[in-house]
């Protein structure tokens, strides 16, 4: 299989970067640049790519790698910092520039160039520097400018060397798709072999050579990931499998139930519940840190869950819904930072398996969900929106009681019924409810209220590293504040959050 290396600098968009090239069928890994260069000759990639990062390649503090690696005979896209890198490298010069570039600009090609073929010789790209190539390396050519990036892109075609200023990655710049493209095709050479449609058959031959006739349990946490491996897992290995889902009282109005009968239903496997709602709230009482709610509930997972696991084991295998993502993230800075309910749990010392099953670790969500889909798994569940860990736990400000959650639930799965109703729901990327803790004064028939107010949450984004609030129509909007006015007896107001990402989050907590 054709490769395609990530070489992360510390930018912020290297998944979106593999994304991107894994949409057009060719595979691609990120690897932090601390990886060594014999590493990356024994791997045989068609290409590799620099990611940016936020760091000055003048200051010998920031990444860096080996100058060598321009001399393998591979293709090179350095992307923001790693356009700068190359030029460093190169022995071009890389000083601050007098003036930043942020946000859409207008860029102009200059030369002909394998990379921007089938884009016009002006067009919008995404730029965020504050520093620039001020001269080109011996043997590049600069290719692109903007008004104020003398060298907005550059090559050196006879050595597969190309680099730009700017972000092909992000939806903003008009042609970077297509950029990418011609990277991927023009300049390495890819066939495009990377396809879905092999990935669940191959996937079960493994898993079945791998697994042989020992058992599996998976912690199945309901969500789309540990769903699509769970059911990998079962086609692959039936009732081999054991799947304990643990219940812990702060999921979404009837969604344990939901997981529950998706998966005895539908599945070949053994499912176990386990319903321990009361002692999570009991962990809890009186706790209002948003951060030791997390520790708690975090805690309390860990607990619970593997009191179950020992209960099972026959020193088995252990499997987990990890994906791509994840795979990276835990590999980066103190292990002790990653979350106990995090798709890559943290084992204890007294659970002996044969070893980790990891069925989607080289999938991102997308291709997750696609698997999901040919594999049957309802569609409630292949596109279910993010959720977080903590459940429920991070959508009530406040202390967490038993009357809060049934409050949430009610009026989140009125939300939630309304937007699939009218079909709204395509529109957003995310849409939830928040109970803030907040009373407020109301009438209601002939009385005065004192009673819970509820906030909508609601967002569009591409990738949910930044995000817009999104533009439910007022009718809508009335109608679901009506239903929840009505049918939630405790809240008496409701209010829309019309804050975008940045400055806000997505969730509240």
């Amino acid at each position: 299989m054709e490769k395609i290396l990530v070489l992360d600098f510390g930018g912020q968009y290297n998944q979106l970067i593999a994304r991107r090239v894994r949409d057009h069928r060719v595979f691609a890994e990120i690897l932090p640049y601390t990886t060594p260069l014999e590493t990356i000759r024994a791997n045989k990639y068609k290409g590799i790519i620099f990611t940016g990062g936020p760091n000055s390649v003048f200051d010998m503090a920031s990444p860096h790698y080996s100058k060598d690696i321009l001399s393998l005979g591979i293709p090179v896209l350095g992307i923001c910092y790693g356009c700068q890198l190359i030029a460093w490298m190169a022995g071009g010069t890389v000083k601050t520039a007098p003036v930043s570039e942020y946000g859409k600009i207008e860029l102009t090609v200059k030369q002909p160039s394998p990379l921007f073929e089938n884009i016009p010789e002006k067009s919008v790209v995404w730029m965020s520097h504050t520093d620039y190539i001020a001269a080109a390396p011996e043997g590049y050519e600069v290719v692109a400018t903007t008004p104020d990036c003398p060298c907005a892109a550059m090559q050196n075609e006879k050595k597969g060397i190309y680099a730009v200023q700017f972000h092909p990655e992000v939806t903003h710049s008009e042609y970077g798709n297509q950029l990418l493209y011609n990277f991927l095709y023009a300049v390495c050479g890819c066939k495009g072999d990377w396809v879905m449609d092999s990935f669940i058959e191959d996937t079960v031959a493994k898993l079945r050579r791998q697994i042989g006739d020992k058992n599996v349990i998976l912690g199945l946490s309901g969500g789309v990931d540990s769903s699509v491996a769970a059911a990998l897992l079962s086609r692959a290995v039936g009732k081999q499998l054991t799947c304990v889902f643990l219940d812990q009282g702060l999921m979404r109005k009837d969604e344990g139930d939901f997981v529950e009968n998706t998966f005895t239903t539908l599945f070949d496997m053994n499912f176990i519940r386990v319903n321990c709602g009361e002692q999570f709230l009991t962990a809890l009482k009186g706790v209002t840190d948003p951060e030791e709610k997390r520790h708690i509930i975090g805690t309390e997972f860990f607990n619970a869950f593997w009191n179950e696991i020992r209960k099972q084991n026959d020193k088995g295998y252990f499997a987990q819904g990890t994906i791509y993502p994840d795979c990276i993230e835990s590999g980066k800075g103190d292990a002790d930072t990653i979350k106990t309910h995090h798709n890559r749990v943290k084992m204890p010392d007294d659970v002996e398996f044969l070893g980790i099953i990891e069925p989607l670790a080289d999938l991102f969500k997308d291709e997750v969900r696609r698997v999901g889909e040919r594999l049957g798994i309802p569609k409630e569940l292949v596109w279910r929106q993010p959720f977080p860990g903590p459940g429920l736990g991070v959508r009530i400000i406040g202390e967490i009681t038993a009357e809060k959650i049934k409050t949430l639930q009610e009026a989140d799965a009125i939300l939630r019924d309304e937007m699939a109703k009218n079909g709204y729901e395509r529109n957003l990327a995310q849409f939830f409810c928040v109970l803030p803790g907040v009373k407020t004064v109301g009438v209601m028939g002939d009385h005065r209220t004192y009673e819970q107010l509820i906030a909508i949450r609601a967002v569009t984004t591409d990738d949910f590293m930044t995000a817009d609030w999104a533009r439910i129509p007022y009718d809508i909007l009335a109608k679901v504040s009506n239903r929840i006015t009505n049918e939630c007896p405790n809240v008496n107001r409701v209010v829309y959050d019309i804050t975008s990402k940045p400055p806000g989050t997505v969730e509240w907590e």
